[in-house]
Parts: structure tokens; sequence; C-alpha cells
């Protein structure tokens, strides 16, 4: 069954092929497509298309198909094309002629599109409440082992020291800095698409504000034509902010392969986070930090592939950008999965105390040495020419007891600021907007 079906068969090659893997993603949809409906059905009635009775027996038809959804009990059948078919047909076995009312003024193009604004939308919620849990953790490990000295290291070199309260922080910040891109991509989904139709409008005098204002969206796409254009910009968006967090994911997963690793040593998980081999029994092995950084890295890449699928199209709509929920859908759940097992890996983190007490790390504290002197009155050339001196020699003696004061080093890790720009990011998204508007909308107010 297809919404465009003119009692003409189709090649059962071509639909399979047409359909791709529609049926499965668009079960993420759902709610969503339904959502929608309801939006546009009191819209119709706004204007006059539905008289008010049947606006409500489409709102009554439309909740007991959110209901199957909630419950996990709704699907889309194997004749079916897509999510918009499934809803308009189970809509009209119901309701008879009513139910074939529901595309009035309507372009499937909209559905789609509409849709997968409110999908991403909903989505970027979830990534955002997994980086302020992970953010929260990072900052109180931070904390907790401030005082905990570690190697810092520039081209793999031992630098200058750090310590492990510094080093978890720094990527408490850097996520707290991903959530900059995420807005950016929620604000451009945050928009309704609803009423443009094919990409051209329509006839029929649509109150496109009203179905705005349902939806919790912030504001149209006020122009039809480019509400379709944002196809694949919607896609790449959003990917290109999931590929910072990402990012900063496979980082700190590279670091941790590192440190655990035997000539590092400087922290451990328990047995059961770990992995064995099959031929060595002393094997325990950061499998989950490998596979997040595998993870990170494929969803790094997917903004390159949308930008290959899309870059060289015209405006309008074409049938490419079918394709981009197989890339889109995938990395969300890519990306909220290693939030997650992020979250799970750091909570059971087991840090070494005395890591910077052996003599390989002696020159860590070179420059503290020279900085000493130039305190002393020496000028830091000179200083650093001393120090130098004093390695070649032999007779360089590290003084270990480090005072970093100033903000964001070792000892003013300034975690309380980072905290508090994260609660500011998060609060930009204004989440509550949208679930106040659909809470009124299942209700029918």
């Amino acid at each position: 069954m297809k919404l465009w079906d003119k009692n003409i068969t189709t090649n059962q090659a071509v639909h399979q092929f047409t359909v791709g893997n529609d049926q499965v993603l668009d079960m993420q949809l759902a709610a969503f497509d339904i959502y929608g409906n309801m939006a546009h059905s009191r819209m119709l009635q706004s204007i006059g298309i539905l008289t008010e009775g049947e606006s409500k027996e489409l709102h009554k038809g439309l909740l007991k198909l959110l209901a199957e959804v909630e419950a996990g009990n709704f699907s889309i059948a194997p004749d079916t094309e897509d999510i918009h078919s499934e809803v308009e047909f189970r809509l009209t076995e119901t309701l008879g002629d009513l139910g074939k009312k529901i595309h009035t003024g309507r372009s499937r193009n909209d559905q789609v599109l509409v849709d997968l604004k409110m999908y991403v939308r909903a989505e970027i919620e979830e990534v955002v409440r997994l980086i302020e849990q992970l953010v929260r953790l990072l900052g109180e490990k931070s904390e907790a082992y401030k005082e905990v000295l570690l190697p810092g290291y520039t081209h793999f070199q031992v630098a200058m020291p750090s310590s492990v309260g510094l080093w978890l922080g720094a990527y408490g910040e850097s996520l707290t800095d991903d959530l900059e891109l995420l807005l950016g991509a929620y604000k451009q989904a945050n928009k309704n698409p609803l009423g443009s139709g094919a990409g051209y409008g329509s006839s029929f005098p649509l109150d496109r504000d009203l179905t705005t204002r349902l939806l919790g969206f912030d504001a149209p796409n006020v122009n039809v034509v480019y509400a379709q254009m944002t196809r694949g910009k919607l896609e790449r968006s959003t990917l290109y902010s999931l590929a910072g967090v990402a990012q900063s994911l496979a980082k700190l997963a590279y670091d941790n392969c590192l440190y655990m690793s035997q000539n590092y040593g400087f922290l451990s998980y328990p047995d059961e986070l770990t992995t064995g081999s099959s031929i060595m029994p002393h094997k325990k092995n950061p499998d989950v930090w490998e596979l997040i950084r595998a993870k990170c890295n494929e969803v790094s890449a997917t903004p390159t592939v949308i930008q290959q699928v899309t870059g060289n199209l015209p405006s309008g709509y074409h049938r490419d950008f079918q394709v981009l929920k197989e890339y889109l859908m995938p990395s969300i759940q890519k990306v909220k999965d290693c939030l997650a097992m992020t979250h799970l890996m750091v909570s059971n983190v087991k840090v070494k105390t005395d890591l910077v007490a052996k003599p390989e790390y002696d020159y860590l504290f070179t420059v503290e040495k020279v900085n000493e002197l130039v305190q002393a009155g020496m000028p830091f050339r000179e200083a650093y020419r001393e120090v130098a001196k004093e390695i070649g020699a032999g007779t360089y003696k590290p003084n270990r007891n480090i005072k970093h004061t100033h903000l964001g080093s070792v000892g003013s890790l300034g975690n309380e600021r980072i905290k508090a720009m994260m609660e500011e990011r998060v609060a930009a998204f204004n989440f509550g907007k949208v679930h106040s508007a659909l809470d009124s909308l299942k209700k029918g107010q």
C-alpha cells in the first residue's frame, strides 16, 4: 500500500528497492508522525476543512495508535511502504473516508521532514542528558583525584606534570563545548516544515504558525522551497555536532587504552569490565574503550558521507534523501551507546596514586626548576640554559612539590566553572517547551 497508489501495479523488484529499509527505520518515527497528524488535523479544523467533530474523531483514532506505539504494539504492515502510509491506512480502516481526509493540504515530503525534525529534536535531548550526566561524573572524579599527579606528554615524550583531576576535567570541558554544536543543530531541527507540501506550498490557506505552536517548534521554516532544502542539511548538521561529541569520546578512549597498558600503568578497571585473550591468560584487554574509539571514529566520518550524497543536488525533493536515515539513525544510537559505556567505565576507574615517583618521570619537573630560578631573579633564557646544563651534566635534581595556582591548572581546576557552563548550555535548549506543547496536543488542548 502506498500513498501515491494510482491502481497501477509496481514491479516487485522496484518496490523492494525503493522501499529499502524504511519499514524498519520508520518505526523510530512512529510517535512523531502521529503527533504531526494531530497538529495537522487541528489546523485543518481551524481553516474549515474539517468539522470539529471530524477533528475530534481523528484525534481519538490517533491517540489509539499512539498508545500502541508507547506500549510497543505498533508495527508497519509488510505490504505498507512507510510509517506515513501505515498511519493513514490505519485511520482509514477505523474511520472510513474521514481517515482519507488527513492528507489534505500535505505531501509525504513535509510529513517526512516534520517527523525527522521531531525525531532529531528528541534524540538530541537524549544525547544532551547523557552528556550532562557524564560531565557531572567527570567533575566528581576530577575533584576526587585532583591531588594525584599524572605525567603530561607532548610528542609522546614526558613533558610537564599534570594530574588525574586535570586530565578528567579536560574532558568535562570538552563535552561542555560540544553542547554548543549540538545547540546549533537543535535550533535547525526545531523549525517547522509542515505546510511546505512537496516544496511549493498549497492553495489551501494553511495556518503554519498554528502547527508550529502545537508541535512546540520555535518557528516555521518560512520559505517552502527552503523547507525542503533542509533535507540533507538537517542530517549533516546533526551528524557534524555528534561528530564533535564522538571526537571527545574517542580521544578519552585512546588515553584510557594507553594508560591501562603495562608500560604506563596509570589506571585499571575491574576484571568484569575488561576482556581476555584466547591464547594469553594474563590479558585484560580494554575492548570497551577500543570499541568506543572505533564507533566514534565511524560517526566522525558520516558528515562527509551525507555531503557526498546530497552536495551536488539542486533544490527540490529527490529520492536520494531517503538513504540519509541509514546514516543518521545508527550514528545517533552509536553516540548514545558510547556515552553510556563511557559513563560506566569512568564510574569504575581505579587510579594508581604514586604515578610520578619513578625516576623516569624526573624530567617532568624541569620547567618547575626553571621557574624557581626565574622567581629568584634569573632571566628566563639563562634559567633555561642553566637547567639544560644540569641535565647534560647529570646533576639535575627534580622538585616534585609543584605550586600551580592559576585558573585551570593542577592547583586550581575550575571544575565549578565547567559545571556552571554545562548547566547554562543545557538550559539553553529549553526542552521543557517541547514537552509542554506535545503534552497539550495529546490532551487535545
